[in-house]
């Protein structure tokens, strides 16, 4: 299997079998602490070849950079059955986040497993940087 895209974005879509993403980013910038981001999402496009056929597990955890859980992690069945004459199959997942609480400035992390091995890690770091007259957990990606 290949993982051909792994982004966090602003939204994301599935328009018949086409990914379609908005915004991505890897850096929040907060001017209050805890921060919320209000929405966003993690777009992957994972390519299964003929010989991965079967069931498999996708699974993301969000963690911060002591590896403590920043969400529950999700677990995401997959069942790739080839047709006759294909050799590859492409699937897109996209998991939507709402409210997602930052306590701390500092690295983290969503890192994505397929059944049980660690695949890939999309980076991603909140900055705290107060400025007067803004709102209590006021966030901006950057």
């Amino acid at each position: 299997m290949n993982i051909q895209l792994a982004v966090l974005c602003d939204a994301a879509t599935d328009y018949g079998g086409k990914l379609n993403i908005l915004g991505t980013f890897d850096t929040i910038v907060t001017n209050h602490l805890p921060a919320f981001h209000p929405q966003c999402s993690v777009a992957l496009r994972i390519a299964f070849s003929k010989i991965e056929e079967g069931q498999h597990k996708v699974k993301m955890n969000f963690v911060d950079e002591d590896g403590k859980f920043v969400m529950p992690s999700i677990d995401m069945p997959v069942d790739v059955s080839m047709p006759a004459d294909a050799n590859f199959l492409v699937r897109n997942f996209i998991i939507n986040i709402q409210q997602l609480k930052f306590d701390n400035p500092g690295q983290y992390a969503i890192d994505l497993a397929i059944d049980g091995r660690q695949e890939t890690c999309i980076p991603l770091f909140v900055r705290h940087q107060p400025k007067s007259g803004s709102k209590p957990g006021e966030t901006a990606a950057g």
